[in-house]
């Protein structure tokens, strides 16, 4: 997927787990107050560009000069790759297994001034800047970036415990991306790092071999390559219902709306 549409989407699925409003449809898995909705979107938008961080062309490889470009070359060097080792089936259980660590350190415990909310603080600044900028919502990376402290900034010193669901916005954002790309022809490799490839005889079945390619790819292939017209069919309804989520979300928290 393209990377405005993998942030659409990480939106979309935040709004869909946290939402609680009875004017926000969703599943209502994790409900969260309307000031986590919203923000909690626009973070985990964000982070659902993470596991392009093993291709040195991705968006975010641009959102610091020389430096981008330079981390995100280290890590497809150490994970084998653009969509191995950050694309693997190992890397959405640990991102998950993290966020079920980490909770609890941030869960009650999230005073300002403290290490563990100062860090918080710090890897949402840099994923309410990546969000903003995929999205849209500003035009250059220094605007992105400055927005993104000042509103981490502002939260990690005065309402530090909007940080405990950070854990769960990654995680979120991670997974969804995935699935975003399980979806293209290009597949998963979720077995990684094992090299598990189906028999030669597979490829003589066009729609087995979409299913499992002969590099030992996964994929349920419904929208096509990348940047398909299918994939934007997919992609910009959920985009537009993570943007109304949050919408009402923010909206909610005027003192003269009834939204919640």
């Amino acid at each position: 997927m393209l990377g405005v549409h993998h942030a659409g989407t990480g939106l979309a699925a935040w709004v869909a787990f946290t939402a609680s409003s009875p004017f926000i449809p969703s599943f209502g898995v994790m409900p969260l107050e309307p000031a986590a909705v919203a923000l909690g979107g626009v973070v985990a938008a964000g982070a659902a560009l993470l596991p392009d961080a093993d291709h040195p062309s991705a968006t975010i490889s641009y959102s610091v000069p020389v430096v981008g470009k330079a981390v995100t070359s280290a890590i497809g060097s150490a994970s084998g790759g653009h969509r191995h080792g950050t694309h693997s089936g190992l890397s959405a259980i640990l991102v998950v297994m993290v966020a079920f660590t980490l909770t609890p350190l941030l869960h009650g415990h999230a005073i300002a001034g403290s290490p563990q909310v100062f860090i918080a603080g710090a890897v949402a600044a840099a994923l309410l800047t990546f969000a903003m900028k995929v999205l849209r919502i500003v035009r250059s990376w220094g605007i992105a970036w400055l927005t993104g402290i000042i509103i981490a900034g502002l939260i990690t010193l005065f309402l530090p415990g909007q940080w405990e669901w950070l854990p769960w916005a990654v995680a979120i954002g991670w997974v969804t991306h995935m699935a975003g790309d399980f979806l293209t022809v290009g597949g998963l490799p979720l077995l990684w790092p094992l090299p598990v490839r189906p028999p030669k005889t597979w490829k003589d079945f066009p729609l087995l071999n979409a299913l499992w390619t002969q590099g030992g790819y996964f994929a349920l292939p419904i929208v096509g390559v990348t940047g398909s017209w299918r994939e934007s069919v997919v992609a910009v309804p959920l985009t537009l219902y993570g943007f109304y989520g949050i919408g009402v979300s923010a909206l909610s928290l005027l003192p003269f709306l009834h939204l919640g």
